[in-house]
């Protein structure tokens, strides 16, 4: 029996200050299928953009069930999951000041549709598809049109 296609997903976010304007990029990857997503925000940080990217690219899907791949070079993110951490964030409705809940609780609902495995790469290193997340993240956090991150600017 043939093994079931898994879908690729490398994402990065990126912010211009910390608190500042930020984007993220995803590159969703089926087989020889690409598909690049980007947007970028007026006001918001690297790590909700990190975790915006994962958000969006899994919101793109149309299908469920299906294995995800996610690359990222963000350590808190992966670690969030892979380590166990957002199981306890949850268990404990975020308490002890934990950031980025609205996105985190966003985020274990659309996950609850796939099988998803999160594995960390070096940002900024020989992994094309990270760099052109990388590319497509910034290059959002620096257009126009950029639209309001209501969960970091209403919080």
């Amino acid at each position: 029996m043939p093994a079931a296609q898994q879908l690729i997903i490398y994402t990065d976010g990126s912010s211009r200050g910390n608190p500042g304007p930020g984007g993220y990029g995803a590159i969703l990857k089926w087989g020889s299928v690409e598909k690049e997503l980007s947007q970028g925000y007026r006001r918001t940080t690297n790590n909700r953009m990190e975790l915006m990217a994962v958000i969006a690219a899994l919101q793109a899907l149309n299908k469920e069930g299906i294995p995800v791949t996610i690359y990222s070079d963000s350590q808190y993110v992966v670690k969030a999951v892979e380590e166990g951490w957002l199981k306890n964030w949850i268990a404990t409705d975020f308490k002890g000041g934990k950031k980025n809940k609205d996105l985190w609780t966003l985020y274990y609902a659309l996950s609850k549709n796939f099988k998803v495995k999160f594995v960390w790469v070096k940002g900024h290193a020989n992994n094309a598809y990270n760099n052109r997340c990388d590319i497509l993240a910034t290059t959002a956090a620096d257009g126009a049109n950029l639209i309001t991150d209501e969960g970091y600017e209403n919080a």
